[in-house]
């Protein structure tokens, strides 16, 4: 398997979900900086022209994050970050989507209309207006997260790792460096960020 990877939040994700199942992939770079995303050839291996993309051994391409984790989950034998029984996997999902719509979106969208403003302009649409108010709602939302967390639970969806933590871990690593820190009254977000940061995963 390859991934097409870059800088960013969302190859991470898949580059920390590989090596937390012990997964080595092969990897691509692809220029983001550069715009090598919006263009040929990489727009026939992505339509959409985002990364990253994973390409199986037998050409087959799978793009979005979560799609491709939960590939890789399924595709390695004796352990999950999604879960073991119906419930374990609803939870997984569960939070997963409230995180990705609640957090992600708006955390992604308000630097891409600010900080990231000069990157993005003229390759999609952008609402500079709109940025000040999507980080108004990530960090409300981020709030509402830790009063769920204030129940001791030592993940997002409770006392095991799963692929929710992966994605948010990715998301507030890279853009608490550009304009949207953590709140360090969300003492049981920051303590579960500072568990995430020290595992080897968040290296890769």
């Amino acid at each position: 398997m390859k991934l097409y990877n870059s800088m960013g939040p969302n190859p991470q994700m898949v580059r920390m979900y590989a090596a937390e199942l012990g997964i080595e992939l092969t990897t691509e770079e692809i220029d983001l900086m550069a715009g090598e995303n919006r263009q040929s050839p990489y727009l026939s291996i992505n339509a959409s022209g985002q990364t990253p993309a994973l390409e199986l051994d037998d050409g087959t391409i799978i793009a979005e994050i979560t799609a491709i984790c939960e590939y890789l989950d399924d595709v390695t034998d004796g352990k999950t970050l999604i879960g073991n029984t119906p419930l374990e996997r609803a939870m997984t999902h569960m939070w997963t989507r409230r995180v990705d719509l609640n957090i992600s979106e708006p955390m992604g969208n308000g630097f891409r209309y600010a900080e990231g403003l000069q990157i993005f302009e003229n390759r999609m649409i952008t609402l500079p207006e709109a940025a000040d108010g999507l980080k108004r709602i990530t960090q409300s939302k981020l709030d509402w997260l830790n009063e769920q967390m204030s129940d001791g639970r030592k993940f997002i969806a409770g006392s095991n790792l799963t692929m929710v933590d992966i994605l948010l871990y990715s998301m507030v690593a890279f853009f608490s460096g550009v304009g949207q820190p953590l709140n360090p009254d969300n003492t049981h977000v920051q303590a579960w960020f500072d568990r995430m940061a020290a595992r080897p995963s968040a290296q890769a």
